[in-house]
């Protein structure tokens, strides 16, 4: 009994971390969500300022100005593939989260089925020590019943 005592404590740490997994891989992607949309929105800030610039430019295009927008535009572009480094790394911590949360629901069904075979196990012992029980007791009876049939017939 201790074997099995051992083993739903066994599954008991193996699910809360389980479910810390599960918790920490929705945490990883809320993060990668949230890092996606903010390239995004860099995305369409960039392609919204290249859109007026070209308007304005049609009006005024002062040399000075060009130099600031083109200087600016690269800065987006710079920031926008920051972002997608950020992007990129927030998927790699999903997948590694995904792969520790398969992990370790393999680790529990794994616990439960050893405690499923280890709990049949312990049923066909117990099955075998009481009919093991109710073979002697029957034996027990026979001898007795037969020993008052022979002592009883000589007598």
């Amino acid at each position: 009994m201790s074997l099995l005592r051992t083993l739903r404590l066994a599954i008991d740490v193996a699910t809360r971390r389980r479910d810390a997994a599960s918790q920490a891989l929705a945490q990883a992607q809320a993060r990668e969500i949230a890092a996606q949309q903010q390239m995004e929105q860099l995305k369409t800030y960039a392609h919204d300022t290249e859109q007026r610039w070209a308007s304005q430019a049609q009006i005024c295009a002062l040399p000075e100005l060009m130099r600031h927008h083109y200087q600016f535009m690269e800065r987006l572009g710079q920031a926008i593939l920051m972002q997608e480094g950020v992007v990129a790394e927030q998927a790699r911590w999903v997948a590694l989260a995904r792969k520790a949360l398969l992990e370790a629901d393999l680790r529990v069904e794994t616990l439960r089925r050893l405690l499923r075979n280890k709990e049949t196990e312990a049923a066909q012992v117990q099955q075998r020590r009481e009919q093991r029980q109710m073979d002697e007791m029957a034996a027990t009876r026979f001898g007795r019943t037969a020993g008052r049939g022979f002592s009883g017939g000589t007598g």
